[in-house]
Parts: C-alpha cells; sequence; structure tokens
C-alpha cells in the first residue's frame, strides 16, 4: 500500500470498507429512499449487497472482471452496482436508451462476459455483435425470449448461497477501476471513461455545501457520473440518497416533501423546468438546503433566491473530478468558480502554450493526487494519447479566465462560431434565449454565411402550451446581448436532437443548416445593428 499522504485510506474512498464501516457504526440509519417508499437501512444495504456478492460470485465474476449492467434507476441496479464492486469488479453500466450499432459498440468496450439486464431491453440484443457476452441475467422485468448467441439465466440466478465466501485475492485499492462510463458520443462514437475508486472519491469535492445529515435526491441514471458521484459522496459521509427513476418537473416539489429531500442536482435545463413552472406548486417552506446548479445560469440563480436554496456550481466531465468550484451562491452568470485545492488548470491554445487573461484557450487539468483523474478510456489507447497529452488531460473545453480568477465556460472547442470578425460562444447565446419565458431547449450553432464566416442559428423547443414568434424573441435579445450575438435564424422544434445521455446533438442541428422551416430574420425585414455613440 502507498504511504503518500494524499491518498485516504481505503475505508475513506473505497467502496467495500466503507458500507462496512457505516452498516457497523449506524446500522439503522436510512441509506436509500425509492420512489414507491421502501427504504433500505445501511444494515438492510449491507446484508443485500452481500447476498447478491454471493449470487455474482457463484456465476464465475472474480475481481477485476467486468460486469455489464443494462438496467433502469431502482433497486435492482443499486445493489447491482455495489455488489460488483464488493468483489473488486468493475461496474459497466450502459444507457437504457441505446440500440443498434450505438449498443453493439457499447457491449465491444465494455468486453464483458456477463451482463445483468431487463426483460424488456433484451430484444434489443437479437441480431446484433455482442463481443465477448456469454451469459445474460434477467434481473428485472420478467420473462425473456431467447437471444442468438446468450446464455439467458432468471432473477434466480443472483440468489447466492450464503455458506459462499466473499473473500478477495488482495484487498480492493483505491486507486483500482471502480467502473467504466460511456461519455455521450455528441461527435463520434462513445468512450468507455475507466474511473477509479479514488477519482470517485475526489469528485465529492464538487459538492461543497455536503453534510452527513443530507438527503440527495438522485433523478438522473445509474450510468451518469451526475449521480454515481452523489451517491458516493453520500456512502462516504454516511449521509443518504433518494434514487428516482428520472427528473419529472410535474412532480419535483411533491417528491422534495415525500422524501425530506435536502440536496440535489440542477442539471442543464432542470432549474429552467422548475422555475418556469407555475409560482404556487413550491411549498412555502421546504426541506430543500442546496443545490448543485450545472451550468450555472439565470435560472440556476432564481431557483435559488425563489426557493430560498444555497446555489454552488463546479465544472466536471466524466474524464475528470470537479476542477472547478464556486463559492456559495455565485452571481456570475457562466462561471464555473475557480480551481479546488489540489488541481492545477491552464487555458491553453492549440500548442499547449498558455493564453493571457482574457482570452479563450482549451481548459487542461492535472491534479496533485495521483488516480483523481480518469484512468484512460478503455481499450482506446489512441484517444488516451490525444487527450493525456504533456501530461495534462486536455478537455476539449473553451473557457476565459477574468483577473479576479473567475473560469467561465466558453464553448465546446468544437462549437465555436465565428461572425463578422467577432468569436460568439454559443453558451452564453443559449443562455440568454433560455431566458425567454416561452423557451424550453435551445442550442445556438453556426451555419454558413453568404457573406463570410458564419450565421448564428438558433434551434428551439417550447415549454408546454407556448407559442413563439420568432421577430419577438429577437426583440427580447437584442436588449440582452451584444448585437453580433443576435441569431439571425431561429428553428422552433417539437424536442431537440439528444444522444442517450440526453445531450443536445448539436452537430444534427449543425449539419441540417437552415431548413424550410427555419424563420429568418433578415427575410423578415428586422434589422440588427451595431449602436452608434455620439461623439
Amino acid at each position: 500500500m502507498s504511504t503518500d499522504h494524499r491518498i485516504p485510506p481505503p475505508e475513506q474512498c473505497v467502496l467495500r470498507p466503507m458500507l462496512e464501516h457505516w452498516a457497523a457504526r449506524q446500522p439503522d440509519k436510512v441509506f436509500v429512499v425509492f420512489e414507491n417508499g421502501e427504504q433500505w437501512t445501511y444494515r438492510e444495504m449491507h446484508d443485500k449487497v452481500c447476498e447478491r456478492a454471493r449470487g455474482l460470485r457463484a456465476l464465475g465474476v472474480a475481481q477485476d472482471d467486468r460486469v455489464l449492467v443494462w438496467l433502469p434507476n431502482g433497486p435492482e441496479c443499486l445493489l447491482s452496482w455495489f455488489a460488483i464492486n464488493w468483489l473488486g469488479a468493475i461496474y459497466v453500466p450502459i444507457n437504457t436508451a441505446y440500440r443498434g450499432g450505438v449498443l453493439e459498440h457499447a457491449i465491444a468496450v465494455a468486453d464483458a462476459r456477463l451482463g445483468l439486464v431487463h426483460a424488456e431491453l433484451l430484444p434489443r440484443l437479437q441480431g446484433i455483435g455482442l463481443s465477448r457476452l456469454e451469459t445474460a441475467v434477467v434481473a428485472q422485468g420478467g420473462q425473456a425470449e431467447p437471444i442468438a448467441g446468450l446464455r439467458l439465466l432468471g432473477r434466480e440466478a443472483l440468489d447466492g448461497d450464503p455458506a459462499l465466501s466473499l473473500a478477495l485475492a488482495r484487498p480492493i485499492a483505491p486507486w483500482d477501476t471502480q467502473c467504466i462510463i460511456f461519455t455521450s458520443g455528441t461527435t463520434g462514437p462513445s468512450k468507455g471513461v475507466m474511473t477509479s475508486y479514488l477519482q470517485l472519491h475526489e469528485s465529492g469535492h464538487g459538492f461543497a455545501p455536503a453534510r452527513a445529515d443530507d438527503r440527495h435526491l438522485v433523478p438522473l441514471p445509474l450510468f451518469h457520473a451526475g449521480s454515481t458521484i452523489p451517491i458516493y459522496l453520500m456512502l462516504r459521509l454516511g449521509g443518504s440518497i433518494v434514487l428516482a427513476g428520472s427528473f419529472r418537473t410535474e412532480d419535483f416539489w411533491p417528491l422534495i416533501e415525500r422524501t425530506g429531500t435536502t440536496s440535489l442536482i440542477l442539471l442543464g435545463v432542470m432549474a429552467g423546468f422548475v422555475v418556469k413552472r407555475p409560482r404556487d406548486e413550491a411549498p412555502a417552506r421546504s426541506t430543500l438546503r442546496w443545490a448543485l446548479a450545472v451550468p450555472l445560469d439565470e435560472d440556476g440563480m432564481e431557483f435559488g433566491r425563489r426557493f430560498g436554496v444555497d446555489i454552488v456550481t463546479t465544472f466536471n466531465m466524466t474524464e475528470v473530478s470537479c476542477p472547478l468550484v464556486s463559492d456559495l451562491n455565485p452571481t456570475l452568470a457562466g462561471s464555473c468558480g475557480w480551481p479546488r485545492p489540489g488541481v492545477d488548470v491552464r487555458l491553453v491554445d492549440a500548442n499547449d502554450c498558455e493564453v493571457p487573461v482574457g482570452a479563450v484557450g482549451e481548459l487542461i487539468v492535472r491534479t496533485d493526487t495521483p488516480w483523481a483523474m480518469n484512468s484512460g478510456y478503455h481499450r482506446n489507447p489512441e484517444a488516451t494519447a490525444r487527450a493525456w497529452r504533456n501530461g495534462w488531460f486536455h478537455t476539449g473545453d473553451a473557457f476565459r479566465r477574468d483577473e479576479a480568477g473567475n473560469f467561465f465556460f466558453v464553448d465546446r472547442m468544437k462549437d465555436a462560431i465565428r461572425r463578422r470578425g467577432e468569436n460568439i460562444s454559443s453558451f452564453e447565446v443559449e443562455s440568454e434565449v433560455l431566458a425567454h419565458p416561452a423557451v424550453r431547449e435551445a442550442a445556438a450553432v453556426a451555419v454558413p454565411s453568404d457573406i463570410a464566416e458564419d450565421e448564428v442559428l438558433v434551434a428551439v423547443s417550447l415549454g408546454e402550451g407556448r407559442s413563439l414568434d420568432p421577430a419577438e424573441l429577437i426583440g427580447f435579445l437584442r436588449e440582452r446581448m451584444a448585437h453580433f450575438m443576435v441569431p439571425r435564424y431561429v428553428r422552433v422544434m417539437d424536442d431537440l436532437p439528444k444522444t442517450p445521455t440526453q445531450k443536445v446533438q448539436k452537430h444534427l442541428i449543425r449539419s441540417a443548416g437552415v431548413t424550410a422551416d427555419t424563420w429568418d430574420r433578415e427575410a423578415a425585414g428586422v434589422v440588427v445593428r451595431r449602436e452608434r455613440l455620439s461623439d
């Protein structure tokens, strides 16, 4: 075992000894609350995990094996994750929306022999390559039809023999791989990010206000870092979680009150969805204490003000461990705070040379603590080498830094827009468009200009029962952004195209370009010009 003082001992960062600790110290405290009201204490969680682990061991799962999990949020998925790690094996969750070539690619990257699956998902395996996948246990959803080339077992295969030993070949180390989480695949095939126990532990620093008496709502799927990180943090602190099936705006406040939720993540447009609902839906007083708003926009700040909730923000991606964190209740939209202790960051150009304060550059990251970020992309050494060049992890995200040291997310490097000699942040355009009360989602992209460089197109979807006059939207935006940022084109869509992890697929909007249903302000005679100042 390493004596490096920066690496916490396993009992503070490895799942098995952490759960053993809390099951002994506070056996009757509730660890997880499910949507149906069922609750498991720490002792119950411990015992159920051991039982599931014995079932997996009987199926041949050994330390360092990868086990594919294709289940929705709920008791089966949570138990499977914890039991896999209990054996020192690697949890590989698959998005329940995957199908076709995307699913085939994920199975190949996972490189697992055993999968735990939902019966209703199994038909999607018919006719695709299964790589090394040999056996699937139908852990949920009832009976399933046979799949060619795959051995199917029923739920009873997970009922382990109580006499079966759960001893390990070696202690689970903080740097061992805990899971493989797939990236969103917005521009190409998803990559499997190898995440150590220590990375998951360190990522908890992004949830700065967290305490042992918190009950954290987890509505994001368990194949997403936005769910695994807070669950792990609550386990580390001895807190509790509410595991929901999904985020549903109409059930937001009833679920908070029913479960005693004190904290949650507001990811993407979630804050906007809530603040744009009728005000009387929110209780006069709530158990909710704080929320992590990512990204920090006007809706996130309004959520805090309106509901009396502390807001904090961070920058994170599956590959890193919340390197930027804000203080409580930040007021600068787009800010991600500044580097947390133990993290070095730089903003660099294409040659990894640092850019001046105020200039836009790619954020690159390294940490003092070994293994505190990803261990590479599974079965993709080329992508690993590209991302980790020159000893720094390259995020692919464009940032700028002000004189006070605040870091501001500008855009994905690939999403940059340049119009009339000006660089435009699609994130900043989207933030202002989302401030319009009728807009539910927004994506700003570059489309070719008939003069030079780019024009700005914004695709939007609307809130329930709302309508939008594009000319009125332009008038709204003229008061909120520089003239060169105001979109020329507005496309109203029922829903924006998304990846299986619900990230907007901008490349599809960009490639579609100016469609027949796209409104053009210049064709409509709506003029936006630079404001002329008097001498």
